[in-house]
């Protein structure tokens, strides 16, 4: 049976997390850097926005040094609602797509 791995300190866990963190900041900024400088139409505008609205609620959950489960929060924040008719919905879908009654 293979061993447990040995538990990191704060500091271990810091340091391991450190530059592939900033690497995914720098990556997420230039990100919003480049659809910043993108010239859109009041109609793509108007269709982006609830998005880039969502974006910036995770940087404001991801801001707070106090929050316990960002991960699950920030999943939680761009997950539909649980819809227990959904697989009816599909199937309906479906059957419409495909041409069938």
């Amino acid at each position: 049976m293979p061993s447990k791995p040995a538990k990191l300190t704060s500091k271990e866990a810091f340091e391991r997390e450190y530059l592939p963190t900033r690497s995914k900041l720098l990556e997420l900024a230039a990100a919003l850097d480049r659809i910043d400088r993108t010239e859109m139409s009041q109609e793509d505008l108007d269709d982006c926005q609830p998005r880039r609205d969502l974006i910036e609620q995770a940087l404001r959950l991801l801001a707070e040094t106090k929050l316990e489960n960002r991960a699950e929060k920030i999943q939680h924040l761009f997950s539909r609602e649980y819809d227990s008719s959904w697989y009816q919905a599909w199937v309906a879908e479906t059957t419409v797509a495909e041409g069938k009654s």
